[in-house]
């Protein structure tokens, strides 16, 4: 009798573990479609916006390039050697050491030179066409230019642009050189030293990219996707719109200090829910 009712005991306790398992898994599984049916509900939000905009702005960071391979360089990818992108994308770090800061940015062109345009790019080209659309992006591996997009507005430069470093008057203006490996190149108007066209840490963006991306913030619909929104001035375009009385919008993997000031926020990825959005239209 009593080894009957251990059995019975035990048989219990396995059935109550197999039904709270059932109730875990089922319960996940019910969240899990609640948080799809928000997403799914946002994404046709965003589209009806589109749908219905004359003026569509949308601003990029490095999240959209993160599926084409090119690294986002915070964290772990903030590494090169021992060193962070802070401590060599500076005027200070290039006086010091020039050949090092070159020898990082060879090592990224010839990264970004094997990466291709992704989904989102795709999307965010064929939107680009749009009459009443800007796009403003903080990258500077000119994928979206690779994906054919239109009227860019590159707040930080190009890695595929080069500026004399003694900014002798016809060296100011960027040239474009695509060649890599490409090892300390120099002005070909003066020969001194050549520098990468882009917005090092400590400098000032250009005033027209700055007036640029400032117009378009009088829209109807600004999405920004894949941007941390705490590099300003950047960041802070996003709240510009929302006093022109723009619909707002985020698309990032993680939430930021903009995700509680927008419209509607998305956590997925740029080349998963852009794709989404553009199917409804």
């Amino acid at each position: 009798m009593i080894d009957d009712v251990r059995i019975d005991c035990a048989m219990c306790a396995m059935l109550n573990r197999s039904i709270n398992r059932f109730i875990e898994i089922d319960g996940a599984m019910d969240i899990s479609m609640h948080t799809s049916s928000i997403i799914d509900a946002r994404i046709q939000l965003i589209a009806e916006r589109i749908r219905e905009a004359t003026r569509l702005t949308i601003m990029t960071g490095a999240g959209v390039s993160a599926a084409s391979g090119v690294p986002t360089f915070r964290g772990q990818d903030g590494l090169w050697r021992q060193y962070r992108a802070e401590d060599l994308a500076t005027p200070d770090a290039f006086a010091r050491n020039p050949r090092l800061v070159w020898e990082w940015y060879d090592w990224r062109r010839q990264l970004i030179a094997g990466c291709r345009p992704n989904a989102a790019h795709d999307v965010i080209a064929r939107w680009s066409k749009r009459h009443g659309t800007a796009v403003i992006t903080q990258n500077v591996d000119d994928l979206h230019l690779a994906a054919g997009t239109q009227g860019l507005i590159r707040l930080h430069g190009s890695i595929w642009e080069l500026a004399c470093w003694g900014r002798c008057p016809q060296g100011a203006t960027p040239w474009r050189d695509d060649r890599v490996p490409l090892d300390q190149p120099r002005c070909p108007l003066c020969g001194q030293l050549a520098r990468p066209a882009v917005v090092w840490f400590g400098e000032s963006l250009r005033r027209e990219d700055v007036e640029a991306a400032t117009s378009a913030t009088a829209c109807d619909v600004f999405l920004t996707v894949g941007t941390s929104a705490i590099v300003y001035p950047a960041a802070g375009l996003v709240h510009e719109a929302r006093r022109h009385g723009a619909f707002t919008a985020e698309i990032n993997l993680e939430a930021t200090p903009a995700s509680s000031a927008v419209d509607v926020a998305i956590q997925g990825s740029a080349e998963e829910i852009l794709p989404a959005i553009h199917r409804l239209l």
